[in-house]
């Protein structure tokens, strides 16, 4: 145990962290490499793999996603704009890069250089917004909350392109909620509602795969254009339901042998079949958990950015979360989405460490005179 009268650094750290957000992050990185060993090894047994391949590279992740989130977590506030800052100019400008330069995969450029740089750009953008609307709504002097709406277009114009519909659906939520946090009128509210039915209808309109998944989605049997549009969705569904409450077992799943992205995108559908709907709904208690923990400790600080920052992070968690279970469940369109912390990938924990150890630094708890210190001095 950590004496509260030491006065190192990492004494500081431990006794003004939140150590209920610290430990449900830790419960996911857990069931992250419980069940990648049960999704992955079909999946490296189809393409000539060893069978713990993506189970061993978990690891090594999440080993580094840790140490990430844990070096971020010590940052004191302004060290977290100035790396939010720095971060989404450099991957910005890799998103430019991936979309002329990048590897096309399905149809998109998303990645350059073995990485996916919208990924990183995702945590940034909501520290940077938080930063915009907070001083736009502390200072009046300052255009916060110009620069914050000149922010989104200028974010999500590039992924359009790519095109990731939906790390920018993902991205212009969590604005929005911002925006409603700023305290702006309702018919603000109301028109950004409009403007976003308007970009989903013109992406329906315009985009022939987000047209295409739409379609499968509110009409599986004729949505697609060929057979089999629907397998991963069907397939998912039937892990569900053969699972039933308890699951068959830890390594006893069959529709993992069949379903190609069954140690990402629907790992969710693997543990329902062999854990059953019982521990899906604890791993689903487990993300409630840490966004209702991290709005409540974001309503109680006293530092705008802090307040707002923690906010936009957390959401921007939540809202992934939801997304991944809602299209394993088949209630909404397929997106492409990880289960943060949980699904195998690279780019994606690391920038979840990240954004999650920015949300853990915000959320200490720190002196008045470290509150109040003036803006100029970030």
């Amino acid at each position: 145990m950590v004496s509260r009268a030491e006065r190192s650094a990492f004494a500081d750290w431990w006794w003004t962290v939140d150590r209920w957000l610290l430990s449900g992050l830790a419960a996911l990185m857990v069931f992250g490499i419980v069940l990648t060993m049960a999704g992955s090894p079909p999946v490296a047994e189809r393409l000539g793999l060893s069978t713990f391949h993506f189970v061993n590279r978990q690891v090594i992740y999440l080993s580094v996603a840790a140490s990430v989130l844990i070096g971020c977590s010590f940052l004191p506030p302004r060290w977290v704009r100035r790396i939010a800052l720095l971060m989404y100019v450099v991957g910005m400008g890799l998103v430019v890069g991936a979309l002329l330069y990048g590897i096309e995969v399905k149809g998109a450029r998303r990645w350059i250089f073995g990485i996916q740089p919208s990924e990183f750009v995702k945590p940034a953008f909501v520290v940077l917004a938080a930063w915009a609307f907070s001083e736009g709504a502390r200072r009046r002097d300052v255009p916060g909350t110009m620069l914050a709406v000149f922010l989104l277009p200028i974010t999500v114009l590039p992924l359009i392109m790519q095109p990731d519909i939906g790390q920018t659906i993902l991205i212009s939520i969590v604005w929005a909620s911002l925006f409603f946090m700023a305290g702006l009128h309702w018919i603000w509210v109301a028109s950004i509602g409009g403007i976003g039915v308007t970009g989903v209808f013109f992406a329906y309109r315009f985009v022939p795969h987000v047209r295409l998944r739409i379609e499968k989605f509110l009409d599986p049997g004729n949505g697609g254009t060929t057979p089999g549009d629907t397998f991963q969705v069907d397939t998912a569904m039937e892990s569900f339901i053969s699972g039933g409450w308890f699951g068959k077992g830890p390594g006893e799943g069959t529709m993992k042998r069949i379903l190609p992205d069954s140690h990402t995108d629907f790992i969710f559908a693997v543990t329902g079949e062999e854990f059953g709907v019982l521990f899906c709904m604890v791993i689903a208690a487990v993300f409630a958990m840490i966004v209702l923990r991290g709005l409540m400790v974001a309503s109680r600080n006293e530092d705008p950015f802090c307040r707002f920052a923690a906010a936009g992070l957390v959401m921007l968690f939540g809202v992934q979360s939801a997304i991944n279970m809602a299209v394993n469940l088949h209630l909404m369109p397929a997106k492409g989405m990880t289960l943060p912390f949980i699904s195998y990938g690279g780019s994606s924990l690391i920038s979840l460490a990240i954004g999650m150890g920015f949300l853990i630094s915000v959320t200490r708890r720190r002196p008045r005179a470290e509150i109040s210190r003036p803006v100029s001095r970030s």
